[in-house]
């Protein structure tokens, strides 16, 4: 084994820098379970942390990337052998912690899953926090009352990772999906994944505004958004529906009322991808593999690229120049 690797390192002293450059073993954090890093994959929290104002990294230098997949090379912990396939994402990972964007990756053992069946590595990170988010939202989403009987789901943000991949999942278990998105140029692309009608995410607001409650529209919605699209979504969801929010990308200030809850029954679900405890995470990541594993999964795939080529990744991400999943191939 390697005492030196490459990896993606940033860097703030002089100047802010982001760039592959050597690192040694001794260089990762503590951790229980030492992995050789096959596939990683881009999302919207590594692209804050490859800017100088991203207020994602807390201390330098760095190695970004929430996610990670690949075969363990030695663990201090049972549970994990030599060889055996894992995936990783969220808690410290790739924020306080170092990331997947190495080849190697040193964490604790309560923050790996062991491979499930029906998923390869490169699967995983097809799916990644973003497909992750998606299933958890799916899930508390049904454990609220949401059935394919019951109406139209909603999916804003359609053609980012967390969107993307609600739609393949819930077409993949038989649901009516209403799209949302601001790029009307991916209409096909979205029916491709299994969208059933595609709109234009103006249409979501009823005359340029927002009204407390609007025509009932939804019985369920997946929002990875947030902000002003999400008092919009809440007000079109049908009685006793539910909205799972799980994004910002559209702002922290959501200018709503209490009437959706108080007169609808709506029913406003956080989804926490981050610090969801290991139970609930091994369950769900097996669903991922079976039930809510699309035939569509690799279609979510935007592009496949190295190490190398990640800072520009990291740029385009933060653009909305990127759909679906931007897949990084380590090792």
């Amino acid at each position: 084994m390697s005492e030196r690797f490459q990896a993606l390192l940033v860097e703030h002293e002089a100047a802010f820098t982001v760039a592959v450059k050597q690192v040694s073993m001794e260089d990762l954090p503590p951790g229980d379970v030492l992995i050789r890093v096959s596939y990683s994959s881009v999302n919207y929290k590594d692209g804050l942390a490859g800017t100088p104002d991203g207020k994602v990294v807390k201390s330098y230098p760095f190695i970004p990337g929430i996610d990670l997949a690949g075969h363990v090379v030695s663990s201090a912990d049972e549970r994990f052998h030599e060889g055996q396939p894992v995936l990783a994402t969220g808690y410290g990972i790739g924020v306080s912690h170092y990331g997947g964007f190495s080849e190697y990756a040193r964490i604790p053992a309560e923050w790996a899953v062991p491979l499930p069946e029906g998923l390869s590595l490169r699967e995983a990170m097809i799916y990644g926090t973003a497909g992750f988010t998606a299933a958890l939202s799916i899930q508390r989403l049904e454990e609220n009352g949401m059935s394919p009987e019951k109406g139209r789901v909603l999916v804003t943000g359609a053609t980012g990772g967390v969107g993307g991949s609600a739609i393949a999942m819930l077409s993949a278990l038989g649901y009516q999906v209403a799209a949302s998105s601001g790029k009307a140029a991916e209409t096909d692309y979205l029916k491709s994944i299994g969208a059933s009608e595609v709109i234009h995410r103006d249409a979501i607001y009823s005359g340029g505004s927002i009204k407390p409650m609007d025509k009932q529209l939804w019985q369920a919605a997946v929002d990875p958004v947030g902000g002003s699209s999400l008092a919009a979504v809440l007000s079109h969801i049908a009685y006793g529906g539910s909205v799972a929010a799980s994004g910002l990308t559209g702002g922290t200030a959501v200018p709503t009322t209490v009437l959706p809850f108080i007169l609808r029954g709506v029913n406003l679900l956080g989804i926490d991808s981050v610090l969801c405890p290991a139970d609930i995470r091994e369950k769900l990541w097996k669903r991922m593999g079976t039930d809510l594993k699309p035939a569509v999964l690799e279609q979510l795939v935007d592009r496949e690229i190295t190490l190398n080529e990640l800072p520009q990744a990291l740029t385009d991400i933060l653009k909305s120049q990127t759909r679906g999943r931007v897949l990084v191939r380590i090792s």
